[in-house]
């Protein structure tokens, strides 16, 4: 019996089909990974750019470093690995996302890029389809997946900027997964939460992006393994 034609399926093949042949690929061509130092630890990887590496600021200060130290209390035998680069577009994440997945084995993968995609004004055609890689991998190593918006100044034009977030809304119900649909929400009109550029957040409001963050990251830490 042939299955009904679903343009959902249709999607998600489109999306992870190339993602797939190119896990299969790795997988025979690459030894085993390495198991982790602690049995039984479990992993959330953050993919992201300069808004997670923490510009600007002491390494400790960014709000993935002050996440990491609340699960080593809260959340015994997680640790967090921050794989985030500052200047890093969604097609650098896609690029890297599969050597990550390797290499850490991820239980939790947070993906927070779009940014600079937004700033340079590259497509959001492609934008769409790197995120949508992005969160393919993750599903293939059996991560869960939280996605982390961003949205642009209006100088960029109402489409685009529309269209922007909208691209992150159409993943998230794509993917059924969780979305927070603007990482900065909680500090967007407060000028003096930002550096001397007007594009990073100091370290005074880290924690407070962090508690923005926290309510859909947590849920997924709690699933079964």
């Amino acid at each position: 019996m042939i299955p009904a034609y679903s343009p959902r399926r249709n999607r998600l093949q489109w999306a992870i089909g190339p993602v797939l042949a190119l896990l299969c690929a790795l997988a025979q061509a690459q030894p085993a990974p390495q198991p982790a130092a602690d049995a039984g630890e479990r992993t959330v990887l953050v993919m992201g750019d300069s808004l997670s590496a923490g510009y600007g600021m002491a390494a400790a200060e960014g709000w993935v470093s002050l996440l990491a130290d609340e699960l080593a209390a809260s959340h015994p035998g997680w640790r967090v690995v921050n794989a985030s680069i500052s200047g890093e577009t969604t097609a650098g994440g896609a690029a890297r996302i599969i050597g990550e997945a390797w290499r850490h084995r991820p239980d939790v993968v947070v993906i927070a890029l779009g940014a600079n995609d937004g700033l340079r004004g590259l497509p959001l055609r492609e934008m769409r389809r790197n995120l949508a890689r992005m969160i393919g991998v993750a599903r293939h190593v059996d991560a869960g997946v939280l996605l982390v918006g961003m949205r642009m100044p209006p100088n960029l034009g109402d489409e685009y900027t529309s269209g922007f977030e909208r691209v992150y809304r159409d993943l998230s119900g794509l993917f059924d997964v969780p979305l927070i649909p603007f990482l900065l929400e909680p500090i967007a009109l407060e000028a003096d939460a930002y550096q001397a550029d007007d594009l990073h957040p100091t370290p005074a409001v880290q924690s407070r992006i962090l508690d923005h963050v926290r309510p859909a990251l947590l849920p997924l830490l709690d699933q079964e393994p």
